[in-house]
């Protein structure tokens, strides 16, 4: 029993650091650089601004409501 012990007592000591490691980067993280910026004429980015339409007018008001209609 005694050697199962120190054999499980070995097999830990091993792993455990190996473990902990990981196998990632050492050291501070380091972030991608960011993308290049691109340049957009400014001709490009305003849009023509669309004529604007105007409301046609009503051709019959609407009829006034009856006397004996409760008013909605």
């Amino acid at each position: 029993m005694n050697r199962r012990l120190a054999l499980a007592t070995a097999a830990f000591a091993i792993v455990l650091p190996l473990a902990l490691s990981g196998c990632g980067n050492k050291g501070p993280l380091v972030l991608p650089d960011a993308p290049a910026e691109t340049a957009v004429p400014a001709e490009a980015s305003v849009p023509e601004p669309a004529p604007e339409a105007t409301p046609a007018p009503a051709a019959t008001p609407p009829p006034p409501p009856a006397s004996g209609t409760p008013a909605r």
